[in-house]
C-alpha cells in the first residue's frame, strides 16, 4: 500500500498492461470470465485515477509526478518521468472513463476470441496512459510507438472485409511519421546531452532557425499523421470503418488527441519561433481540414464513414485553435479534443449499437428508425446536436473559443481563416442533421432485408447505462465548461507568453532563412488587449 501511495502514476500506467497480459494467457473457453475481468480491471483504473488526480489540489502546477533514472542510450540520459498537470489531466481522465464504457457498451459486439480484444485493449490503455504522462521525450516515444501494436491488431483481427489493408494502412502511416520523428529527437537531444524537454528545448533555441524550422517540421509531421491533419489523414477513413466499434470509440476518443497534445506539450514549446513561423501553414491546412472533412461527410452513403470523415473536419478545428496562438483559441482546442473525445465516441458506440441489430451502416437501408427505437433515437439526437455545436452542449464553447481566438489572433489571415472556417460549422449541421432525416424520419426501407426491418428491439439497460453519464457530460461541458479548462489556463498562458504569441505581446521574428523556413512568415502582431481569455 506504501507503494501504490507513492508511485501511483506507474501504476494507473501500467497495471491495465500487466492483467491485459494474464488475461491473455487464460484460454478461449473462459473468453466470458475473461472479459469481464478486464471491464472490471478497466473500472478500477478509472475509479482510482478519478480518487489521485481530482481529490488533491496540485502542487506547483502538477498534480502528481514520478522521476527516477531509467537508462543510458548512446551517452544520453533517459529518465523515467511521469507526471499529471493542466494540460494533461482531462485527457487522462477520458482516457481512464472511455475503455470501461467502450467495453460496456460493445459487450455484445464481438463473438470471437473475446477475451484476446480485453486484453489487448487493456495494453492499448498503458499505450495511451503512457504517452499522456510521459516527461521524457524518449519514454513519450517509446509509449507512442506501444500504442501501434494492439490496435493494429484490433483492427486487423476483428474488423471489416478490408480489416489487413486499413490496418497497414494505419500502421505504415503512424511508423513513417514516427521514424522521421525519431531522427530530429535523436538529433536534438544530442545536442541538449538529455532527453527532457526543458533542456532540449534550451538546446533548440541555441540553434540557427533554419535547423530549428526542419525539427519543428519532423514533429509536426508525426503529430498531424495522428491527428490527423489534412492531407495526411487518408489512413483515418479505412481505419474507422474497418476496425469493430470499440477500436472506432477508442480511436477517435483517444488516439487522434495525442497528435493535438504532441503539439501543446512537446512542438510548440520546443520550438517557440518556428511554431509561429508555422501557424499560417497549419491554420491554412486546418480549414481546408475542416472543409474538406464537411464537403466529405455530406456525400457518404455509409454513416460511419460520415462520422469518420467528420472527425477530419473538427480534428481541423481543434489544429487551428492552436495555430491562433491565443489563450482563448488553445483552451479551446482543449476542449474541443475532449469534446471530441465524448460526442465523436458516442456516435460511434451508437452506429455501432445500430449495426449489432440491423448489420447494415448504409443510410439507404433504414428509415422510420425513430418509430422503431425511440430511445436510441433520442441518445442519437442529443449526441448529433452536440456534434453540430448547438448551444448549451459541449460543441458549442469549444468552436467558438476556436474561432474566436483565430479571429482576434492578431495574424494578418486569422479574421479571414476564422470566417472560412465558420462555413465548417454550417456545413456540420448539414451532413449530420441530413443523415439523421433520412434515417430516423425518412420513408421506411419496406425490402425485408434492409436495416430498418432488422430492428426489433431498443436499447437495453447496459445500453442506456453506457449512453447516459456521455448526455450529463455533454450537457455538463457546454453549460460549465471552466470545470475541464480551469486546470489548463495557467499553464497555456504561460507557454505563450514564452512564444511570443502576436495577443500576448509583440513578436519580432529572425529574418526567414533559406529552405523550410521561407513558405510563410507572421503577419501583423495586434495589442494585447485582443486576448480573451475563457
Amino acid at each position: 500500500m506504501t507503494w501504490l501511495n507513492s508511485h501511483p502514476l506507474t501504476f494507473l500506467v501500467f497495471a491495465p498492461a500487466l492483467l491485459g497480459l494474464l488475461l491473455m494467457a487464460l484460454p478461449q473457453s473462459v473468453a466470458k470470465l475473461t472479459r469481464l475481468l478486464g471491464l472490471l480491471a478497466a473500472l478500477a483504473v478509472f475509479v482510482l485515477s478519478l480518487a489521485w488526480l481530482l481529490g488533491r489540489p496540485p502542487e506547483a502546477g502538477t498534480f502528481l509526478t514520478e522521476h527516477a533514472p531509467w537508462f543510458t542510450l548512446v551517452g544520453l540520459p533517459v529518465d523515467y518521468a511521469l507526471a499529471v498537470d493542466g494540460l494533461n489531466l482531462w485527457l487522462v481522465i477520458l482516457t481512464t472513463f472511455l475503455v470501461p464504457l467502450t467495453m460496456l457498451g460493445t459487450w455484445n459486439s464481438l463473438k470471437d476470441r473475446m477475451g484476446t480484444f480485453a486484453a489487448l485493449f487493456l495494453l492499448l490503455e498503458t499505450g495511451m496512459l503512457g504517452a499522456l504522462v510521459a516527461q521524457d521525450l524518449f519514454l513519450f516515444y517509446l509509449f507512442w510507438e506501444a500504442m501501434l501494436i494492439p490496435m493494429y491488431f484490433m483492427i486487423g483481427v476483428w474488423g471489416g472485409d478490408e480489416r489487413r489493408y486499413a490496418a497497414n494502412k494505419f500502421f505504415l502511416y503512424t511508423l513513417s511519421g514516427s521514424l522521421l520523428w525519431l531522427v530530429a529527437l535523436l538529433y536534438l537531444a544530442g545536442k541538449a546531452g538529455s532527453f527532457a524537454p526543458a533542456v532540449m528545448a534550451q538546446a533548440a533555441t541555441a540553434l540557427p532557425f533554419a535547423v530549428q524550422c526542419w525539427l519543428f517540421i519532423a514533429f509536426a509531421v508525426a503529430f498531424a499523421i495522428k491527428v490527423p491533419l489534412f492531407p495526411l489523414h487518408t489512413w483515418l477513413p479505412d481505419a474507422h470503418v474497418q476496425a469493430p466499434t470499440a477500436g472506432s470509440v477508442i480511436l477517435a476518443g483517444v488516439l487522434l488527441k495525442l497528435g493535438g497534445y504532441g503539439f501543446i506539450r512537446f512542438a510548440i514549446p520546443m520550438f517557440p519561433q518556428a511554431a509561429m513561423h508555422y501557424a499560417k501553414p497549419l491554420a491554412l491546412l486546418s480549414v481546408i481540414a475542416i472543409i474538406y472533412g464537411a464537403l466529405v461527410a455530406m456525400v457518404q452513403r455509409d454513416i460511419k464513414k460520415l462520422v469518420a470523415y467528420s472527425s477530419v473536419s473538427h480534428m481541423g478545428f481543434v489544429m487551428l485553435g492552436l495555430a491562433s496562438m491565443t489563450v482563448i483559441g488553445t483552451q479551446g482546442a482543449i476542449l474541443q479534443m475532449l469534446n471530441h473525445g465524448i460526442s465523436t465516441g458516442a456516435l460511434f458506440l451508437l452506429v455501432g449499437m445500430l449495426y449489432d441489430r440491423a448489420h447494415t451502416r448504409m443510410i439507404a437501408d433504414f428509415g422510420g428508425v425513430a418509430v422503431k427505437m425511440p430511445i436510441f433515437t433520442t441518445f442519437f439526437l442529443i449526441v448529433t446536436l452536440s456534434s453540430i455545436g448547438l448551444p448549451l452542449t459541449n460543441g458549442f464553447v469549444g468552436e467558438f473559443w476556436i474561432l474566436n481566438g483565430t479571429f482576434l489572433s492578431g495574424f494578418g489571415w486569422g479574421r479571414a481563416y476564422a470566417i472560412i472556417a465558420t462555413l465548417g460549422v454550417v456545413l456540420g449541421a448539414v451532413y449530420m442533421l441530413w443523415m439523421v432525416k433520412r434515417v430516423f424520419w425518412g420513408p421506411e426501407n419496406k425490402d425485408e432485408d434492409s436495416g430498418t426491418q432488422h430492428l426489433h428491439t431498443d436499447l437495453n439497460a447496459r445500453e442506456i447505462a453506457v449512453m447516459l453519464p456521455i448526455v450529463v457530460l455533454i450537457l455538463w461541458m457546454g453549460i460549465h465548461p471552466k470545470t475541464f479548462v480551469a486546470a489548463s489556463e495557467a499553464p497555456v498562458t504561460a507557454l505563450l507568453k514564452d512564444v511570443g504569441a502576436p495577443a500576448i505581446r509583440p513578436l519580432t521574428l529572425p529574418d526567414a532563412p533559406a529552405g523550410p523556413a521561407a513558405e510563410a512568415t507572421p503577419e501583423g502582431p495586434a495589442p494585447a488587449s485582443h486576448e480573451v481569455h475563457p
